[in-house]
């Protein structure tokens, strides 16, 4: 009681003092609220189409599968964890007030499973308005795929480039449809080595998971060339810096000083939920229908890197990734 009427006693003798805090107060929110960057303000609702995720089970997969659930999508989670991804359903059907979400097993490390499951949905869904892809692998060791490619350019890029091109028909059969790549900014410090597209002769995870966002990002470029005047508009994106699973490989690496150096900034890092509003925008906002091949960031459109506007290195890594996936021309 003492300590409390000596704290009480001290403000009121000194204004300026409490004044200062409540102002660095007010601050620290605000400079919280700026770094949660933009919010989707779309109340477009999705009764009746169907939207597919990867990698759904978890961070902002699975806040953009509740947003659309809410919307009354018919929400498809495609994960690798089955066990994960069925918990996350009911937790978004409940969330959602929807049960119209379903699992179905996709592992983008393997071109068996992403052909598997591409027959699996061409056969059973009668429509796909948007595909989301959205899961990855971030700044792993030098793993390799069960095909032999470099785990971060195989999962992160060709797994969802020869999904996309599987699912093509099916998207083009209800268009109006999108197709939103999560890229990050991270593109920005990439390089596409034609010479060593697998990063083989000298390994670096940072190279590795830049090359594959800006993979990302040329994909989506060429991809919009490809699919003019079908109805089919293509999206890439930054979501932001996020509390996710997706550091789990980075941050064991991060020396314990340099973590505890970080920590007073993790109040400003965002969270799943807003990490996910782009995704979110660049699926369901109406103004967004005639754009397409291009980059958003906080809910906005934004310029890439130079190397994102590359057209002929657009052209030559879809050649690359085609005959690397083994994807033919009927496909």
């Amino acid at each position: 009681m003492q300590a409390l009427t000596a704290t009480r006693s001290f403000f009121l003798q000194n204004p300026k003092t409490i004044a200062a805090v409540t102002l660095t107060g007010v601050g620290l929110f605000g400079l919280k609220k700026w770094m949660a960057g933009g919010v989707c303000r779309s109340k477009a609702r999705l009764d009746g189409k169907t939207v597919l995720i990867t990698g759904a089970n978890t961070g902002i997969g699975k806040e953009t599968a509740i947003d659309l659930a809410r919307r009354g999508a018919r929400v498809i989670l495609a994960c690798r964890d089955m066990d994960r991804a069925n918990k996350a359903a009911e937790e978004i059907k409940k969330k959602s007030g929807n049960n119209n979400v379903v699992v179905k097993k996709l592992d983008l490390a393997s071109l068996q499973s992403v052909r598997l499951f591409a027959k699996d949905v061409g056969a059973n869904e009668e429509r796909l308005d948007v595909l989301i892809n959205n899961a990855g692998v971030m700044c792993c060791p030098q793993w390799k795929t069960e095909d032999g490619f470099d785990m971060q350019f195989g999962v992160n890029h060709l797994g969802h480039f020869l999904l996309t091109n599987l699912l093509l028909d099916l998207l083009k059969q209800s268009a109006p449809s999108r197709i939103v790549n999560v890229s990050s900014l991270a593109h920005e410090r990439g390089q596409i080595n034609f010479d060593d597209i697998n990063q083989e002769k000298n390994y670096n995870p940072w190279r590795s998971y830049s090359q594959s966002k800006l993979a990302n990002v040329l994909f989506t470029r060429e991809l919009a060339k490809r699919l003019q005047d079908t109805g089919v508009t293509t999206y890439s994106l930054h979501p932001g810096v996020i509390r996710t699973e997706l550091g789990r490989h980075f941050l064991p690496t991060i020396a314990l000083w340099r973590r505890a150096l970080y920590t007073p900034f993790s109040f400003f890092i965002k969270n799943p939920t807003e990490g996910a509003q782009t995704t979110i925008y660049c699926a369901v906002e109406e103004s967004l229908q005639k754009e397409s091949g291009l980059y958003y960031s906080d809910c906005a459109r934004k310029a890439t890197a130079p190397q994102g506007r590359d057209d002929e290195a657009a052209k030559k890594l879809w050649d690359l990734s085609a005959s690397m996936v083994g994807l033919t021309q009927s496909q």
